[in-house]
């Protein structure tokens, strides 16, 4: 027996073959596309606002200095706002994982290790 570190391939572990066969089958493209039309888009969008928010706050002093009330102003608003976006953009997330993403990759991962019908 060759002395390496590799330790030996556990029984019912599918190959790297196997590995390589699922992730060129329609099931797992699919996934991965539902991944993508999800994820680029709603990147894009929060970069875009983080970005102008980035933007006023470099080169529109006065807006972002207009009151709304009391001592809040603009500025403060619009910062809280990017940390309500990031939680409600962390909540669709979530739900769109466990709706869509989860179960596709679990009924992959059960066909991959054998235990589909």
């Amino acid at each position: 027996m060759p002395d390496t570190d590799i330790p030996p391939r556990e029984a019912g572990m599918p190959s790297g073959e196997q590995y390589l066969a699922m992730q060129a089958s329609p099931e797992f493209q699919e996934l991965r596309n539902r991944l993508r039309r999800f994820v680029f888009p709603m990147s894009a969008a929060f970069l875009i606002w983080y970005t102008t928010y980035v933007l006023l706050g470099a080169f529109a002093h006065d807006f972002m200095a207009i009151r709304v009330w009391g001592n809040i102003n603009v500025g403060l608003l619009i910062g809280i706002g990017q940390f309500v976006t990031t939680f409600l953009i962390t909540a669709v997330y979530v739900r769109f994982a466990n709706k869509v993403i989860d179960p596709r990759a679990a009924a992959i991962r059960a066909e991959l290790e054998g235990h589909a019908p």
